[in-house]
This record gives C-alpha cells, sequence and structure tokens, in this order.
C-alpha cells in the first residue's frame, strides 16, 4: 500500500514536469522575459534594472536557440534542484520524510505553473544553494562548503538585490544564534568568497551611473507610504505559496513544532535562514506592495523543519491537499489556454494580450509602414516583444518608467537625426505631442483581431528639439544620483549633455 501511495505521487509530479515543459512550450513570451531576452542579445557587464547574471545566462541559450521553450528551461526545471536540496537536507533524518519535503516543494503553486525566465530565474537557483551550501558547511564543520556558500551568494547577487535578504540571515544566524568557535572564521571565509562578485557590481555600477542603486534604491520606491493593506497582501502570498492546507497543519502542531526546534538545532537554522528575510520583507511590506516574486528564494526550505515535526498522518493529509490544489491549477490554466482569444475582447488587457500572442500578425500589418523607418513604440514591453519577433531594433520612445530603461543604453537618437520613425500604439497618439520632433507626421491605423493599434509616422527626427522635450527630462527625472554616491560617474543620457 505504501509503494502504491508513492507511485501514484511520482507520476502525479512526472505530470507536473510534463505539464511545464508544455506550459514553457505554448505560453507565448510575455514582455517582461523578452525584455531580458534583449539582455542576452546585447551582452553587457550589467543593465539598468539589475545586475547582469539573467542577461549571461540567455546570452548562452540564445547561441544555441531563440526556441522559446528552449530559453525557460532553466526556470522549468528549476522547482526540480530546489526540491533536490530538501531530499538532501532531510534525507539524513528520514528518507521517507525526505520523499514527502520534496515532493511538497515541487507541489508549491509557483511551481506549478511559473515557467517564465526573470530575474528570479537565477536569484532563487543561488540564493537556495547557497544557504543549503551553508547549511552543509555548518554540519560538517568544512570550510569548502562555506566557500562554496560565499560563491553562490556572490552569484546571487550578482542575479537580482533579493539576494541581500539571504545574506542579512546567515548574518543574523551566526552572530545571534551560533555559539562554535568555527562560527566567524566561517563568516570570513563566506563574505571573502562573496566579496569579487560585490565588488564587480560596484565597479560596473560606478562607471554607468549608478544605475542599478538608482532603481533599486531610489526611483522604484518614491511611492512608497505606509498601509496595512500591502501588509495583510503580504501575509495571504505567504499562505498561497506555502497552501493554506500546510500552513493550517503547522498551527494545529504547533507545540510539537517548537519541540522539535529547540532539539534540532539544524532545524532551528533553516528557520532563522529563511525565517530573518520573511521577517524583513514582513516590515518592508507596511510601505510596499510585495510580490510573489519576491518571496521565492524563501519557500522550499521552510516546508523542512515542519516536514520533520508534523505527524506521518498530517503530511500525507497535506500531500493529498496540495496535490488536489495542484490539479486545480493544473485545469484551469489548461482551460484558459485553450479558451479563444476574442472571450476577453472586453478586458481592459486584451491589446497587450494581442499583441503579444498574435505579434507575427501585427508585425506583418505594419510593414507596409516600416520600410525605411525606425520603428518604435511608447512602452518597454511593447517595443521588447516586438523586436523579438522582429529580430531588429525597436526603440523606446518618449519618457516611459522608471521600469526597464535598457533601451537608455542601446538606443543612440544622435544617430537617428534626419531618419524616419513609425511608432506603435495601442492608444491615440495626440499628433500636437509630436509635432516639434518631425518636420511632418501621419497617423495611420490597423486592425488586428478587434483591436486598433496606432502607427504615427514621423518624417525628418529632429533629434535636438527631442533632446530638451523628452532626454532632458530623463535626465532629471530618473538619473539624479543622491548627494552620498560618489560623483563622476556617466549615465547613458550624459552623451546627449
Amino acid at each position: 500500500m505504501q509503494k502504491k501511495i508513492h507511485w501514484h505521487v511520482f507520476a502525479f509530479l512526472l505530470a507536473v514536469l510534463l505539464f511545464r515543459c508544455w506550459f514553457s512550450y505554448v505560453l507565448p513570451l510575455t514582455g517582461d522575459e523578452a525584455y531580458f531576452v534583449l539582455w542576452g542579445e546585447h551582452p553587457a557587464g550589467g543593465y539598468y534594472d539589475h545586475p547582469p547574471m539573467i542577461g549571461w545566462w540567455l546570452s548562452g541559450l540564445l547561441q544555441m536557440s531563440r526556441a522559446e521553450w528552449l530559453l525557460r528551461l532553466p526556470s522549468v526545471l528549476l522547482p526540480f534542484v530546489l526540491a533536490a536540496t530538501v531530499w538532501q537536507l532531510l534525507k539524513t533524518y528520514s528518507v521517507e520524510r525526505a520523499r514527502i519535503g520534496a515532493m511538497l516543494v515541487i507541489l508549491q503553486p509557483t511551481n506549478i505553473w511559473n515557467v517564465l525566465i526573470t530575474t528570479d530565474t537565477p536569484v532563487v537557483f543561488f540564493s537556495v544553494l547557497s544557504t543549503y551550501a551553508y547549511l552543509m558547511a555548518w554540519r560538517r564543520q568544512n570550510y569548502g562548503w562555506y566557500a562554496l556558500s560565499g560563491l553562490l551568494l556572490g552569484a546571487a547577487l550578482l542575479s537580482k538585490y533579493f539576494s541581500l535578504f539571504t545574506a542579512c540571515a546567515i548574518l543574523a544566524h551566526v552572530c545571534f544564534s551560533r555559539h562554535d568557535q568555527q562560527r566567524w572564521r566561517a563568516l570570513f571565509m563566506i563574505a571573502f568568497c562573496a566579496m569579487p562578485a560585490a565588488i564587480y557590481h560596484l565597479l560596473w555600477n560606478s562607471q554607468n551611473g549608478w544605475v542599478n542603486f538608482l532603481f533599486n534604491l531610489q526611483n522604484r520606491n518614491e511611492d512608497a507610504t505606509f498601509s496595512l493593506q500591502t501588509t495583510l497582501l503580504y501575509l495571504l502570498s505567504i499562505t498561497y505559496l506555502l497552501t493554506p492546507f500546510f500552513i493550517f497543519y503547522v498551527w494545529q502542531q504547533r507545540n510539537s513544532i517548537n519541540r522539535v526546534l529547540s532539539q534540532v538545532t539544524e532545524m532551528s537554522a533553516i528557520v532563522w535562514l529563511n525565517g530573518i528575510p520573511l521577517l524583513l520583507l514582513g516590515i518592508l511590506s507596511l510601505f510596499k506592495t510585495i510580490g510573489l516574486h519576491w518571496l521565492l528564494s524563501f519557500m522550499p526550505m521552510l516546508v523542512i523543519p515542519f516536514v520533520l515535526a508534523l505527524p506521518a498522518l498530517s503530511l500525507k493529509r497535506i500531500l493529498n491537499y496540495c496535490c488536489a490544489f495542484a490539479a486545480v491549477h493544473l485545469l484551469t490554466i489548461f482551460a484558459i489556454a485553450n479558451m479563444p482569444m476574442e472571450l476577453w475582447h472586453k478586458s481592459h488587457l486584451y491589446d497587450g494580450i494581442v499583441l503579444t500572442v498574435k505579434t507575427n500578425e501585427l508585425l506583418a500589418k505594419i510593414a507596409p509602414y516600416a520600410g525605411g523607418y525606425q520603428l518604435a513604440t511608447d512602452s518597454y514591453s511593447s517595443a521588447a516583444t516586438l523586436a523579438f519577433h522582429a529580430q531588429r531594433p525597436v526603440a523606446v520612445y518618449g519618457e516611459g518608467s522608471y521600469h526597464a530603461r535598457q533601451d537608455d543604453f542601446l538606443t543612440d537618437w544622435h544617430q537617428l537625426n534626419g531618419k524616419n520613425i513609425v511608432i506603435v500604439f495601442k492608444s491615440r497618439p495626440q499628433l500636437l505631442s509630436y509635432e516639434h520632433d518631425f518636420t511632418s507626421t501621419q497617423l495611420r491605423i490597423i486592425d488586428s483581431h478587434g483591436v486598433r493599434f496606432y502607427l504615427l509616422l514621423g518624417q525628418n527626427f529632429q533629434y535636438l528639439n527631442y533632446r530638451d522635450r523628452v532626454l532632458s527630462r530623463i535626465r532629471v527625472r530618473y538619473y539624479q544620483a543622491p548627494i552620498w554616491l560618489p560623483s563622476g560617474a556617466h549615465t547613458p543620457i550624459d552623451i546627449y549633455f
């Protein structure tokens, strides 16, 4: 009977893998993904929004193919890597519980449906492996594992700033939980091995206007205000990611869990290493919305102490409930994927859906107007999507937003002076807003699957007028470094001034 249950669950997990492969194949590349593919097409030491790791990954994958399923392959396989770390840490205590822990990780909701290749993929990969290496080092008192933890932490830093939560957790555990004599040498080893990545990142930013610091620490946080609603949303996000069934049984068995945590120091360490980041994010949630993707590095290992402490009957029930919860996700996504696109016609998202799903058809309708014109749009998402499918540069025209300003590095408006530009809009543009940028403008309307797209045909681009009207505002709005950063670094906008 026991083997039958295991084979039943393994068959379901195989179904999850096949589903993820299928979903990564049929799901059109999203705007964010296309934006990161653009990084891969232009390898660099860093990028506007984040450190460069995802750009480096995609640059390597693009050497093999532009197939979307291949570009997403690291994300498709990531949950199984995370489950393997949980298996390795738990099997010392119980092989049976290690199996269940690994299954619960794979069945966490985002590990069912999230096949997107974004900056979150490498930061989750390296952060979890860094934590795993730290725990193995502590278990074995092996400085090689500490060195590996530091190297992986450095790689996480070169992926995304979320890695700083992992760094804070390791620091807090060493300083406030451990009392062994090796802890300070361990901390030094981790810091020493992570330092080259940190120094590299600082050097690149110092030569590129501190753009990562401006985006992550300044521009994206200007709207932060105190709100208990964002904290409630944060708590609901944790409940969703761990699943309500898991939370219920953890609360029900809290006394036995506390007993295990007090007796097994490694389990207490896991709570520290994953609980400290969640505590810090909880404080941050009082002022800012915390997205699901912020939490993904800390969900897998958080199941470990609870899997070890919960009664076997509770674990079996949790596993059954999580399988059912996963099945709901699978069926819902499969149903939506097979719906006619036109069912979304009344949604305010429909124009973006058409642009994403029917990109090649839209490009075919733009083509008669685009000969001899530089192609542009007014948003980074549309520009990246069109660029991926057209395999030609697509500029972001206008101020855009504080998000995704990599086009400031890619498009040289000097060189477009006197050229013709066609700008694609999803809503009717005000021609008067663009009359000073060109000697003449025309508006054309094309229809794709019931959506009107507007093409502004601008002849003889006037670079100086555009610089004074748009680029000067971009420079002030997005590239004003705070006084505490060393001056002298050139932003990508400075070349125009």
